[in-house]
């Protein structure tokens, strides 16, 4: 019988044209915690959902103890024996401990639940995880910890031999995250096998078995921990040779503060403090939940938070983007299909939505001077598409950004929010979207850059602001020798 519990063989999946993994192999071994690292975009939460069902793989194979498997859902994964335990929980906080371990597990007779025999399966399952959880309680009352300690239960009340734990103590407290590691290890002397994600590598170096290394949807290693002697190692695994040379400064007016932002704190973030100049492009780089796209809203209006916001001297208050597009500031959010655009709409309805003055006279919207804007703006931006009647939701991922960035365009901003601005388009349009924030900039506008991808950090941006959960830790300019591998150790907790 095999040692390993999962076989990757040459597992592809491609997303419209776009290599999200790309012919990747490695083995899980039974009873072991196997950890996925890897910079985001590199393919671990792909690979995640075709272990999950989530995902259907392109091509390649996954062996299951030996067996084929091919899951059509997460049910059917669920119930061959692989659980997740996601970094958003999935319970359900008004029913209780007991009632959220067996929803969907529930014996029955004649179409009736029968609590008996229900009850006795998630008392032996706690009992073997955690004691302290009383299996009445409402979920509302645990805390975030003990919450996951549910999801570990249900996935065991399943049967589940392997676990898979994404970004687990992303929500934890110290003690929380030691209380965790115990389960873990107790886990796996019961046999279970753990795949764990984290960005935290000292998490990574503490409790790995084994290590696998993902880089642009490409398996670059795996190994076991006893051969990786640093957090260093990892970091020179994860990031590559980055390539800088297309960095090409800007005249920035250092004399002249267009955005002053002075001790910002809410839930996420932690008393974030920096100054925007004319005519500069300012990057913002971290890991997820590092606090980019919490700044990017707290700018523009979109939440809540305490501290200051001064645009161009004005320091009366942003609280919503109404306010925030009246003094200028414009934002390209992280989810465009959601947040940016209407994708049942046309370009040319998408386009004036920020400035419906530039389509309209006293109060009256033009349809003509409608299409006439979306015209202008296809053919400065290069929006490849049928014609301005043409809907989003037909355009490709690359060019549905175009869009938004038109529609932000419209509404003349001074300051420009890109929020992971080249996030799911391919290289091609990537280059062009570089091309049109340097070409604002040149104009007059100004930019901060939201991206957890660093090649565009460091290729983009003249000054770059290192986060890590929710702290803004260091200042870069670009340009000075900077050092990719210092930048890793900095966004993934390194002093």
């Amino acid at each position: 019988m095999s040692e390993y519990v999962l076989e990757i063989k040459n597992v592809s999946k491609h997303f419209a044209g776009v290599k999200a993994l790309d012919d990747v192999s490695f083995n899980i071994v039974k009873g072991s915690c196997h950890c996925l690292v890897g910079e985001n975009g590199a393919g671990k939460s792909t690979l995640i959902k075709i272990l999950t069902g989530a995902h259907k793989r392109t091509s390649g194979q996954v062996l299951y103890n030996g067996k084929e498997y091919n899951p059509n859902n997460t049910k059917e994964a669920m119930k061959a024996g692989i659980g997740c335990l996601f970094q958003e929980l999935n319970v359900v906080e008004q029913l209780r401990v007991e009632e959220n371990i067996c929803l969907g597990l529930e014996d029955t007779k004649f179409g009736v639940i029968q609590k008996k025999g229900s009850n006795q399966k998630v008392f032996d399952v706690l009992k073997r995880i955690d004691k302290t959880i009383d299996p009445k309680q409402l979920i509302e009352e645990l805390s975030v910890a003990k919450r996951q300690v549910v999801e570990m239960a249900k996935a065991l009340a399943m049967d589940s031999d392997v676990i898979i734990m994404d970004e687990p103590t992303a929500s934890l407290s110290e003690e929380e995250v030691r209380r965790l590691f115990e389960i873990i290890s107790d886990l796996k002397k019961q046999g279970i096998t753990i795949i764990y994600i984290s960005h935290r590598l000292e998490e990574i170096l503490e409790l790995a078995d084994y290590v696998t290394v993902l880089r642009d949807g490409h398996h670059i290693k795996t190994c076991p921990r006893s051969e990786i002697n640093s957090r260093q190692d990892l970091i020179e695994m994860m990031i590559g040779k980055v390539i800088v040379e297309d960095y090409i400064p800007n005249k920035v007016d250092t004399s002249k503060k267009i955005i002053e932002v002075k001790g910002i704190s809410n839930k996420k973030l932690k008393n974030v403090s920096f100054d925007l100049y004319q005519g500069e492009i300012l990057g913002f780089y971290g890991l997820i939940g590092a606090g980019k796209t919490e700044i990017a809203r707290a700018i523009f209006g979109a939440d809540e938070f305490e501290g200051q916001v001064i645009v161009d001297g004005d320091a009366e208050r942003i609280n919503s983007p109404r306010k925030a597009l009246r003094k200028g500031v414009a934002l390209v959010p992280e989810e465009r299909r959601t947040q940016g655009i209407c994708t049942s709409l046309s370009i040319a309805v998408n386009t004036p939505m920020m400035n419906y003055k530039t389509v309209s006279k006293y109060g009256i919207l033009s349809k003509l001077q409608q299409a006439k804007v979306a015209r202008d703006y296809i053919a400065q931006i290069g929006t490849a598409c049928r014609d301005e009647n043409q809907s989003v939701a037909y355009l490709s991922g690359g060019n549905q950004q175009k869009v938004v960035l038109s529609k932000c365009l419209n509404a003349a901003p001074k300051v420009l929010l890109l929020d992971e601005p080249t996030r799911g388009v391919d290289v091609g349009a990537k280059q062009e979207i570089y091309a049109i924030i340097r070409r604002l900039v040149q104009q007059g506008c100004s930019a901060i850059v939201f991206s957890s991808e660093l090649p565009e950090i460091l290729g983009l941006c003249d000054r770059i602001g290192l986060l890590y959960e929710g702290e803004l830790k260091k200042f870069l300019n670009n340009g000075d020798n900077v050092d990719s591998q210092e930048i890793m150790h900095v966004v993934t907790g390194g002093n």
